[in-house]
């Protein structure tokens, strides 16, 4: 029986400060160069050069502000403050690879659902096929506000209209045109049938829209759907929707329930429950020797901002931790923010002195130290004790910390018949479930295809 393959991606954002906070003052990173086209053409080379499976860039809509009532170390430390859009990456990306895929997060909330199908369609043109969206709701108040509300729209509620949000686009994605409308026969003059392509009528709670997708076809028609909700609700809303979830996990048992209740949502919804692919996120550290790995944790940790990543965690929880003395308990609030992040303070035994311990390198992911062969031990047992599919790597110091990996653990993975040695053909979808380019006949979505656009 063959080893169960570890998929990877690499965790990143169009910014400077994204989860480990603080590295950016490294003098071997590179992160404040994100504005720059080199930047990100250079990554997805290596991270190809790596067989990494996709870059998977995280977003956020608005600022953190909860720490101190203010912006003050979210700017000074850059914690994900300037950030710039990661969708007009993936043009540039895509030109100077063939493989790689990319998971470009959008929040629906404050995208017209038609003009988004468009963009992701466009890009999944220009790519051949290697885009999947990670679908976001949002959660800040500062979000909400700069796009003209009093607060942000009530956790439920906001997978409610995710949910209309998805009908929307499938009819538009996957209805709209039939698979045959396009002749581009210029002897006949015509470009597309008429009768195979398909207005969409939709009359929603939230949403109305009437009109044609204006983009044809595109390889994979829906991208790959990533989702990243562990809330009840949440769960319900993967179970229908997410073909690849990604998860946080402290422990190896909390994170195998977590697993659990993933695919039990997918059956759920009438899936296999395999249909899923559970990706966590992780840190690591490695050189060849564990002691050279251990000194490079260390060197990283006079660089790293524990209250820039204590402040950024004040936003997922909407508690402002800088009103607590050091060791006074911190009392669990119920919020519309991130349900997973304050589930872990509703014991009330966290300070901010631990919360800051547990950021001492600007981040609270797990974090991986070790030589090669440690780190592969360790990732093969995380994927065999909770039945993860893979990781979302966490960046450190940029690019060294991508390099390091792939110099170092993807090879010893790889003689252990852990991960490829060559990448599949074909769109991002037939890469991750060896299958075809489009969304499986049991998906939610595939359901309102050719004609069904009504």
């Amino acid at each position: 029986m063959s080893k169960k393959q570890i998929l990877l991606n690499a965790f990143n954002m169009n910014c400077v400060g994204h989860i480990n906070h603080g590295l950016w003052t490294h003098p071997r990173d590179t992160s404040s160069q994100y504005k720059t086209l080199e930047y990100w053409t250079e990554l997805a080379r290596l991270l190809e050069r790596g067989l990494f499976d996709g870059l998977f860039i995280a977003d956020i809509v608005g600022v953190y502000d909860v720490y101190e009532g203010n912006v003050d170390v979210t700017l000074r430390e850059s914690i994900q403050l300037p950030v710039n859009d990661p969708l007009l990456l993936v043009s540039a990306m895509a030109a100077v690879t063939r493989h790689l895929g990319f998971g470009l997060t959008a929040n629906l909330s404050y995208e017209t659902p038609y003009l988004f199908a468009r963009r992701m369609s466009t890009l999944d043109h220009l790519s051949r096929g290697r885009v999947g969206w990670n679908i976001v709701t949002g959660y800040l108040d500062s979000a909400a506000r700069a796009m003209g509300l009093r607060e942000q729209v009530a956790h439920d509620r906001r997978y409610d209209q995710a949910d209309e949000y998805l009908q929307v686009l499938y009819k538009l994605w996957e209805g709209s045109w039939e698979d045959d409308a396009v002749a581009d026969d210029k002897l006949a003059r015509v470009y597309a049938h008429p009768e195979k392509v398909h207005k969409v009528q939709h009359q929603g709670e939230f949403y109305q829209v009437e009109g044609y997708h204006l983009c044809e076809p595109s390889p994979q028609r829906t991208p790959v759907l990533f989702q990243a909700g562990s809330s009840p609700r949440g769960l319900q809303f993967a179970g229908n929707h997410a073909e690849c979830v990604f998860i946080s996990g402290q422990d190896k048992a909390a994170t195998k329930a977590q697993v659990d209740k993933v695919r039990a949502s997918a059956v759920a919804a009438g899936r296999d429950p395999q249909a899923v692919k559970v990706f966590m996120g992780l840190t690591v550290i490695v050189a060849e020797t564990e002691q050279a790995a251990r000194a490079k944790h260390a060197e990283y940790l006079g660089y790293a901002s524990a209250e820039a990543g204590v402040a950024h965690y004040s936003a997922s929880t909407a508690i402002d931790f800088s009103t607590y003395g050091l060791d006074e308990p911190i009392q669990h609030v119920k919020s519309n923010a991130i349900e997973s992040a304050t589930r872990v303070l509703q014991n009330n035994d966290f300070t901010r002195r631990k919360l800051l311990a547990q950021h001492a390198l600007g981040g609270r992911y797990i974090t991986l130290i070790g030589n090669p062969e440690q780190v592969a031990d360790e990732l093969e047992s995380w994927i065999a004790e909770t039945g993860l599919d893979g990781f979302n790597l966490a960046r450190t110091v940029t690019p060294e910390s991508y390099a390091d990996f792939i110099d170092l653990v993807i090879p010893v993975l790889q003689a252990r018949g852990s991960y490829k040695t060559a990448y599949a053909p074909g769109t991002l979808r037939e890469k991750l479930f060896q299958q075809g380019p489009r969304l499986p006949a049991e998906h939610t979505g595939a359901h309102y295809r050719q004609g069904s656009a009504s």
